[in-house]
């Protein structure tokens, strides 16, 4: 959530970044894709959002609010920000076609955006202040309008600063106008991990670990040799206990221990209780919007099927729990047994856990102690295939693209091919090109990648994401068609990775 001033934006990434003037920054090429930077405001942009609308086309309206608020995290009343009084914000829903209008009015003391993650919208609505629109100023209010051209689960949260990491997010529910159902109720369940108002502000984290003033990105770090001095062996994740790691997949645990874990906007003291009946079948949408925090998710006495990831169908798989990094979205389908359960979620790597009640029948539930279910079969986003309505067509690829993560704890500075945000070299492609792109892990933190406007394939296995989990030393390669021009933020969803530097530019040339 990183926040250029306007003289950063027009000094720009690289050293001969660029001016935005919504017509599009100018930027340094990379070889092979020359040309000129296609900007937000550019034809290409404008032309395709009017092919994804249609005559008789439905609109959608929505408004929300960022302003201070007081929420009752659940026995817990703080004093955060906000879309409304309770976290998440509110539901926005639409079906995949229709028009979305969201009006944004910023009742805060600083400006502030919206980004709507997972949905390949129009470049110039895709809410990145100094890449694709000037920030909303406090006072003033600002309209998102686009088509979202495919059904899933996907959700909107601020892209300035740490304001993620402050409760301003909330869900996009994308229905499929051809849905099949076979199911007989939903559930929208929001993991997140907290810190504001209980002393300590996001920003005062940011300081802890090291961090530049907010606004003001570290000097370019220094070359490949900096890359492996990674993070999480020491700083705030060293404060750790064995016990607490016992279990982690990731070889890494995020770097700020949180008082509290929120389900729904609960702690496990006063928890969201879900009611269906015995024998009905549950779709779960679980969303992940926490800033530092993986979770390990599962139904205490339950099995779950995974049937789609990151809004996009996937071939059915059978598990016990799931590992859902910062960023990503599972849907699952239960089947609810008669009794009360723990829909538990455990901070992976972390001590403390989220949880809410899932309730078929009179009785108590244990919320504080962990199911078995976390420590048999999980699994993780890179081990899904497609379903084989969206897989990617196959076909070579004309561009391919290396993404190399490193970091440092001291000082806290975590780089995208050896260089911090703004000074990273802009990713360039062409339109119509397919892009193979390695994202390669050289540090000991895992690292969920975040590309903006597309959808990518896992070369391995295929699954259709726009959010990758890359644990430490691993690499994933993906490729996505070059389909939405624009110049897109590709970043580490660590809202503090990100805001140390770990981003990058995805830049259409023409």
């Amino acid at each position: 959530m990183v926040q250029m001033s306007r003289r950063m934006f027009l000094l720009g990434a690289s050293a001969a970044a660029g001016a935005m003037a919504l017509g599009g920054p100018v930027g340094c090429a990379r070889p092979g894709v020359a040309g000129n930077p296609v900007g937000p405001g550019a034809e290409a942009v404008r032309r395709l959002e009017a092919q994804r609308r249609t005559t008789g086309q439905a609109v959608v309206a929505a408004q929300v609010t960022a302003r201070p608020v007081q929420v009752d995290l659940g026995g817990t009343v703080v004093s955060t920000w906000g879309y409304g009084d309770t976290l998440p914000g509110p539901l926005l829903r639409a079906r995949a076609g229709d028009l979305l209008q969201v009006r944004v009015d910023n009742r805060l003391e600083a400006d502030t955006s919206i980004h709507f993650h997972g949905i390949a919208m129009s470049n110039d609505m895709d809410g990145v202040p100094g890449l694709t629109q000037e920030p909303i100023v406090a006072g003033e209010s600002f309209t998102y309008e686009f088509t979202p051209p495919h059904p899933g689960t996907y959700f909107y949260h601020s892209h300035t600063g740490l304001q993620l990491d402050r409760g301003l997010y909330g869900v996009v529910v994308i229905d499929d106008p051809a849905e099949p159902g076979g199911y007989d109720d939903e559930w929208v369940v929001v993991l997140d991990d907290w810190v504001d108002g209980t002393g300590r502000t996001p920003d005062d984290v940011a300081r802890e670990l090291g961090m530049p003033a907010p606004g003001r990105l570290a000097p370019r770090a220094g070359g490949m040799g900096s890359m492996m001095d990674h993070g999480a062996m020491g700083g705030m994740g060293s404060m750790m206990g064995a016990e607490s790691m016992r279990s982690d997949l990731l070889g890494g645990a995020g770097d700020v221990n949180y008082p509290y874990y929120l389900l729904n906007g609960r702690t496990p003291v006063d928890p969201v209780t879900l009611t269906a009946a015995p024998g009905q079948r549950v779709r779960i949408r679980l969303v992940n919007a926490a800033s530092d925090t993986a979770f390990r998710v599962g139904l205490g006495g339950h099995a779950m099927t995974v049937t789609h990831s990151d809004g996009f169908p996937v071939s059915p798989r059978n598990t016990d729990a799931v590992l859902i990094g910062m960023g990503e979205r599972f849907d699952v389908l239960v089947t609810l047994a008669d009794g009360v359960f723990p829909l538990y979620a455990a901070a992976e790597g972390k001590p403390g856990h989220a949880v809410a009640v899932v309730r078929t029948a009179a009785g108590t539930a244990t919320t504080d102690t962990r199911p078995g279910e976390l420590d048999r079969r999980v699994l993780l986003g890179t081990a899904l295939s497609p379903a084989e309505q969206v897989r990617l067509p196959r076909r070579s690829h004309d561009n391919y693209l290396s993404v190399d993560m490193g970091g440092t704890m001291a000082p806290y500075r975590w780089m995208l091919n050896g260089a911090t945000f703004p000074d990273t070299a802009p990713l360039t492609v062409a339109q119509g090109q397919r892009v193979r792109m390695r994202l390669r892990n050289m540090s000991a933190m895992f690292h969920p990648m975040h590309v903006h406007g597309h959808t990518f394939a896992l070369v391995d296995g295929g699954a259709r994401k726009d959010t990758v989990t890359v644990r430490p030393m691993q690499t994933v390669e993906i490729e996505f068609d070059a389909d939405n021009p624009g110049q897109w933020a590709l970043h580490c969803h660590n809202a503090y990775h990100q805001e140390a530097g770990m981003m990058t530019t995805l830049s259409y040339r023409a």
